[in-house]
């Protein structure tokens, strides 16, 4: 009887601290911060058509932007959208600048040995924007001394650039905008970047008839939302909300405004 009562109590004992153990986590939980400060703050770089970018007005808009609106409606709280550099958006994000990265960020396994991250929510692949005399021509066309390849700094496309080509030149810029000037200046063979992005340049500029799009998928890239690690409450929630928003009709809805409609361009151009 006595090794049943001692049973019991170390049964109940190890119960009491899994409890105590949950609601600390719940209660360091960034989604339980969120809910008590009323507000959701993303960090993104707005400078990533269609995800995010700024339009005339000054104004932060695109499909990251739009899911984010969704997620602050589905939490009840407001959005706090806080534009950060690229290049030190996961620092801002381990310092508690804010509580999630919604910027069209690529899920690798380098950045999740620092970061989490949610199912991913779109998929995307490099491409390349070359200067017109390469029309035809494939990635191992362009791996030669005398092509230069230019791309974005710090991004998966600097990653694809640096692994695939091996004998071309390779440059990097701190934005897109610069990277596929070169480009129709005449200054860069290639430009290698996530395929959206490239899919509406292209679109924008091919009445230029100085490039073309070579808009086979060099690398599959899965996009996901980033948090900081030890928080399975919030990873949880941004996993239910995506499913359900995949399954009702929102994020439908929302991606046919940006990817399959052009009416925004408008507004940024």
């Amino acid at each position: 009887m006595r090794k049943i009562l001692v049973a019991l109590v170390v049964m109940f004992g190890l119960s009491t601290m899994v409890m105590a153990d949950d609601i600390n986590l719940w209660k360091n939980s960034t989604l339980n911060k969120v809910l008590q400060r009323g507000e959701l703050r993303v960090g993104m770089e707005p400078g990533y058509m269609p995800f995010e970018m700024k339009d005339k007005k000054g104004n932060i808009i695109g499909f990251d932007v739009d899911i984010a609106k969704a997620m602050a409606k589905a939490m009840g709280v407001k959005l706090k959208l806080v534009p950060t550099a690229w290049d030190g958006i996961i620092a801002a994000l381990l310092t508690d600048k804010f509580d999630i990265i919604m910027s069209g960020m690529t899920i690798t396994q380098e950045r999740n040995l620092k970061i989490n991250f949610a199912n991913p929510y779109i998929s995307v692949g490099q491409t390349i924007i070359a200067q017109k005399k390469h029309a035809g021509k494939t990635w191992k066309d362009l791996d030669k001394p005398e092509y230069t390849i230019v791309t974005k700094l710090g991004v998966t496309g600097e990653i694809a650039t640096r692994k695939m080509f091996k004998q071309a030149k390779i440059r990097t810029f701190e934005t897109e905008a610069d990277g596929t000037q070169e480009v129709l200046n005449g200054k860069a063979d290639a430009f290698v970047y996530d395929k959206p992005y490239n899919s509406i340049f292209f679109a924008q500029k091919s009445a230029t008839g100085k490039i073309v799009h070579l808009d086979k998928d060099l690398t599959y890239e899965p996009l996901g939302w980033a948090i900081r690690k030890g928080d399975p409450d919030f990873t949880n929630w941004l996993n239910n909300f995506l499913n359900q928003a995949k399954n009702d009709g929102l994020y439908n809805k929302i991606y046919k405004k940006w990817f399959k409609k052009d009416a925004w361009q408008k507004k940024v151009m």
